[in-house]
């Protein structure tokens, strides 16, 4: 069975509706007309839900209160309010409050038990988030709920992301058709570390709440974790996924592929599309390591060279360094053997069994000018395990960006 990646949200999947407001939190501006809160929701009640975190100790009241709503309803969820232009971080006692109003207020418009909602928010950490605008805009949304209003929804998710970034994708099986859909954004402070940044992902497929968390931990390990803008984990990473059961086809099997696969096609979208979108790249780089002898040290590895500066910045200046590649990779704590070492560019070999090839820098700089290349680096150790990860080019625009974000 093969999954097929195609236009669609996270309403793609039958049994979903979302919608995109504007209340407030976002300074207004005539000519982009920001949206700054969504709300996604089942259409059918409370539907088995799975989720994973920020590890990051510094956690924002929404991931601590959704956490607790996804222990205390058994797997349950109705729907997911999130808010963009305010994390709703580091706010004390007071961030928790305006948290649990706000899955109160999303939970009356919905008709469910407020453990039954799912609050995310994300934006400006240290802000004091203003609940009355909250409320208005939860009100706001559940009148706009329809099956077409999941592009409003990304948009309404987006702080500095450059464009919205949503996917769906089917599968056909002898059971029936599967469908998995998803937004999410995502562009600065990502580095997951077995969470991600914000995703909300849904299908129609018939899948119990323990099922449901061990495919999506599966997937995500492949797919937003494996991605890095600056290696920063964010206090409110968090991803969601709902099932609606509607499809009639029945998972349970965790590495069924009816799910597996379009879930992987979908998250594996977004997560390269969350690096390419990063705040200041320019360029989509895939780095595979291979040549190692744990999947362990092949992500270790890979993670090391993906966030090294002096890597993301060779690359943005179209720099065919091979020498930082290879410092990084010794550097990681994965096994390294430098005598059987290799690095490629492209199709281009730089460095072979511990052998320089500089007349071939001319030729590696030409594919670095691209907007997505492949890094390979082979650890030497002659091993068999291998990994990918995805990670963009250090810009001056990246720094600009970052040193105004509040100001």
């Amino acid at each position: 069975m093969t999954a097929q990646r195609i236009d669609g949200t996270v309403t793609t999947p039958l049994g979903f509706t979302a919608a995109g407001v504007y209340c407030g939190i976002k300074k207004p501006n005539p000519v982009t007309h920001p949206l700054d809160l969504c709300l996604i929701a089942s259409t059918g009640g409370p539907v088995p839900a799975a989720a994973v975190f920020t590890t990051n100790q510094a956690v924002a009241a929404p991931v601590v209160l959704s956490r607790d709503h996804l222990s205390r309803s058994g797997g349950l969820c109705a729907g997911v309010v999130v808010n963009s232009g305010c994390a709703n971080a580091c706010t004390g006692k007071a961030g928790m409050v305006v948290a649990k109003a706000m899955a109160a207020a999303a939970a009356q418009a919905l008709g469910c038990d407020d453990d039954q909602v799912f609050v995310s928010s994300t934006g400006v950490i240290g802000v004091p988030l203003n609940l009355e605008k909250i409320r208005t805009g939860i009100t706001a949304a559940r009148a706009a709920q329809s099956v077409e209003g999941g592009q409003d929804a990304t948009r309404a998710i987006m702080t500095t992301d450059p464009f919205p970034k949503s996917c769906a994708a089917v599968i056909d099986t002898p059971r029936g058709r599967v469908t998995v859909g998803g937004i999410a954004k995502g562009s600065g402070m990502i580095e997951p570390r077995m969470a991600t940044m914000l995703g909300f992902l849904t299908t129609d497929a018939k899948v119990a709440p323990a099922v449901l968390q061990a495919a999506l931990r599966r997937v995500c390990d492949e797919t937003f974790n494996a991605i890095t803008v600056d290696g920063e984990c964010s206090t409110n990473d968090c991803v969601l996924l709902m099932a609606s059961g509607v499809s009639g086809v029945e998972i349970t099997d965790p590495s069924d592929p009816a799910l597996v696969e379009p879930l992987r096609v979908v998250a594996g979208h977004l997560a390269r599309e969350i690096v390419r979108g990063g705040e200041g790249a320019t360029k989509l780089v895939t780095v595979r390591v291979t040549g190692a002898e744990s999947l362990a040290d092949a992500r270790l590895a890979a993670r090391t060279i993906c966030n090294s500066p002096l890597v993301k910045t060779a690359i943005h200046g179209g720099d065919p360094n091979w020498g930082r590649l290879i410092a990084a990779a010794g550097r990681s704590g994965a096994r390294f053997v430098l005598d059987h070492a290799s690095v490629r560019i492209g199709d281009i070999d730089l460095f072979d069994d511990g052998v320089p090839f500089d007349e071939r820098s001319p030729a590696a700089a030409d594919v670095l000018e691209q907007d997505h290349m492949v890094i390979t680096v082979d650890l030497g150790t002659g091993g068999r395990d291998e990994a990918t990860m995805w990670t963009c080019d250090f810009s001056a625009e990246y720094v600009k960006i970052n040193s105004e974000y509040r100001t």
